[in-house]
């Protein structure tokens, strides 16, 4: 279903989003189109239809060399992320996770995906940069990193050593 949606591979055509949106929130899905998580995440995304008067998602293709300073500089080590933008400033969201940058993982419903970007947006135009999360603790994605394969004399994992586990 991502094809569906415009898919954002190269640095300046990000930029160029994140400029341009004006009065409206910017949804930014990183991921892979391959996924099967990501894929649900698109499905979701049907619902930008009915919030298409306040919101833009857009998907951003990780595997691309050209977009990989934006996913290290919003530190992306899970996929699907999903990160909220508004008049080109950052939408932070306390979900009761320690990350307030992005919401990581699929919204569970539509409803869901809706409901966040309407809590963004009523935020946004109140002139808040932090927005608390509208849904319930059970909706929320948790994830515990844990560390596989690693040796106990390298006190370092690398990135591929990272795993994700659903709770």
């Amino acid at each position: 279903m991502s094809y569906v949606l415009n898919t954002l591979t190269k640095k300046r055509e990000v930029d160029s989003i994140i400029s341009d949106t004006i009065d409206k929130v910017l949804v930014l899905r990183f991921g892979r189109a391959s996924d099967s998580v990501c894929l649900l995440l698109d499905d979701l995304s049907k619902s930008a239809r009915e919030v298409s008067n306040f919101t833009t998602v857009v998907l951003v293709g990780i595997d691309s060399e050209d977009v990989q300073v934006y996913i290290n500089y919003f530190d992306i080590t899970l996929i699907p992320s999903t990160i909220f933008f508004f008049n080109a400033h950052h939408m932070k969201m306390d979900s009761g996770t320690a990350d307030h940058t992005k919401w990581v993982g699929a919204f569970h419903q539509k409803q869901d995906f809706i409901d966040v970007v309407e809590a963004i947006f009523g935020g946004a135009m109140k002139g808040k940069l932090i927005v608390n999360c509208p849904l319930p603790p059970e909706r929320i994605p948790k994830y515990q990193l844990l560390y596989k394969d690693v040796e106990e004399e390298s006190p370092l994992a690398s990135a591929s050593d990272i795993c994700c586990l659903s709770k």
